[in-house]
């Protein structure tokens, strides 16, 4: 499978230019691997291969015997320095042992000789990680992930394979094939000729019914990758009491990451913060935003960011946008966003991993041109960085605040009418008075505990039934009134209100 055409043309390009080291951080070696031999075969290299099972051996060339005695990094660096002519070294997953300062030497004296030899070396690794004696000379090159048009190529080869070992019949609409494409994106060429096999492996059948098991595998890869959640929801603004603000924004902008929009002359809405009140919706307005929108909608899992082995986690969350760039138009959702990139406000004990991390987020937020939207919840405004708050990296700051007496009784009648009763039967003006300082979420959860209640009692939801529990349970502005003030107050011409 030839690599996408980018790739080759930048690798051959870093060569052309003399690049002494390049650095390949990737979960796809064999496509790494491939690049490179494809590169090999076009210009006058010689190729060295390393990996600690098989010591050095030749790249091209299958079946010849092994250098003798290279196995250790340090004696296949060795090897390396002391050959004379031009070549590609390469090793795999060799970053984990430069922790050995004899095979860290014989790495640095190897970039040397590449850089005075016209020689290259280059390090194909699983970890994202180097030291930086030579971190500070090598060249980065992430693979990039396939776009639709290679997409389209990727799928026809792996059905024209299949088809040498039996039969394939293809019978899809054209929108049909332009959707299983658009489900495809953001996956590599590995996944990609993977989840087609097993769509036509059984049934020998191409078309409209393997869409369900294109989408099934995407949202397992994308879950297992840790850091991203395939969200599905049938929330829509109308569920949503109050926030007329926010709708009113949102709705303008509801075509806006369309091909029609960008044709228009519009840029993409890069997102909304939304700051408030626990419990006030701001988690559902994310939902409903996707469903209002009709774009995909993916959590990030910020809990996940941090990993235990060093460079993992900047890796992550950068294949992560890589990602979610691939998949775009879509929404993304990042909840709390303040828990993740708490410590970068302050010195952290992380050794300046919260920094690094948060700094990735917001060049990514300035700089990406893919349409995708992101929508930002925070609870706690002391504990996001000021850097996030900076004009640019939001279209706008919504100020979520506990709902007004209208609002309030608009999510009473939303409630009520979403489990099976009238709203009409209800006082809606005095419960709307009784939950006065309630946040949206504790005027539900009244409503079901009101309903545990009657069920157990053996009569039905009332009005008075209602109002005896609110009166029963305190609200959390109540309890924390304090924090609650200083919200609002730093809140004050800072933010649109959302309501």
């Amino acid at each position: 499978m030839p690599n996408r055409p980018n790739d080759l043309h930048r690798l051959e390009q870093l060569l052309r230019a003399r690049y002494p080291f390049i650095f390949m951080p990737t979960l796809e070696e064999d496509e790494a691997l491939e690049l490179v031999r494809d590169v090999v075969l076009r210009m006058p290299y010689a190729l060295r291969l390393w990996s600690i099972v098989g010591g050095v051996r030749d790249g091209l060339v299958a079946g010849v015997a092994p250098v003798p005695d290279t196995e250790h990094p340090a004696a296949a660096l060795y090897y390396m320095t002391r050959q004379a002519d031009i070549s590609i070294n390469v090793l795999l997953d060799l970053s984990g042992h430069l922790r050995d300062e004899r095979t860290l030497r014989a790495c640095r004296d190897l970039v040397r000789h590449c850089r005075e030899s016209s020689s290259h070396l280059i390090l194909i690794d699983h970890q994202d990680e180097l030291p930086p004696a030579l971190a500070t000379q090598a060249l980065r090159l992430d693979l990039s992930l396939p776009d639709e048009k290679e997409l389209e190529v990727v799928i026809r080869d792996t059905l024209k394979g299949l088809h040498r070992e039996g039969r394939i019949d293809a019978n899809l609409s054209k929108g049909a094939y332009q959707t299983i494409i658009r489900n495809l994106a953001g996956l590599s060429r590995r996944q990609v000729r993977q989840i087609i096999t097993e769509a036509v492996v059984d049934d020998r059948k191409f078309d409209e019914e393997d869409l369900n098991t294109v989408m099934a595998r995407k949202r397992q890869i994308i879950h297992r990758g840790g850091l991203l959640e395939y969200v599905e929801t049938l929330a829509n603004l109308d569920q949503i009491g109050g926030m007329k603000r926010l709708k009113s924004w949102l709705l303008s902008r509801r075509h806006s990451l369309s091909e029609e929009a960008a044709k228009f002359g519009i840029t993409a809405p890069r997102g909304v913060l939304m700051l408030g009140v626990q419990g006030a919706g701001k988690s559902f307005c994310a939902k409903a935003i996707a469903t209002a929108w009709q774009r995909p909608l993916l959590r990030m899992d910020v809990g996940a960011l941090y990993d235990r082995y060093v460079g993992e986690s900047e890796r992550r969350l950068r294949d992560a946008l890589q990602q979610t760039e691939m998949m775009a138009p879509v929404i993304l959702w990042i909840d709390e966003i303040e828990k993740a990139f708490a410590s970068a406000a302050s010195r952290s004990t992380d050794g300046g991993l919260s920094q690094r991390m948060f700094g990735t987020l917001l060049t990514w937020m300035q700089e990406h041109t893919a349409p995708v939207f992101l929508v930002a919840t925070a609870n706690d405004i002391e504990a996001l960085p000021p850097e996030m708050l900076r004009k640019g990296r939001f279209d706008e700051v919504f100020f979520v605040d506990l709902p007004c007496a209208a609002t309030r009784r608009e999510i009473l009648r939303i409630h009520i009418a979403r489990r099976g009763r009238g709203p009409a039967t209800f006082d809606l003006d005095q419960l709307s008075k009784a939950c006065e300082g309630f946040s949206g979420a504790e005027i539900e959860q009244a409503i079901i505990s009101s309903l545990h209640d009657a069920f157990a009692a053996g009569a039905d939801l009332t009005t008075e039934r209602l109002l005896s529990t609110l009166k029963q349970s305190p609200p959390l502005s109540v309890t924390m009134a304090e924090k609650m003030l200083a919200l609002r107050a730093w809140a004050e011409g800072r933010c649109v209100p959302a309501d």
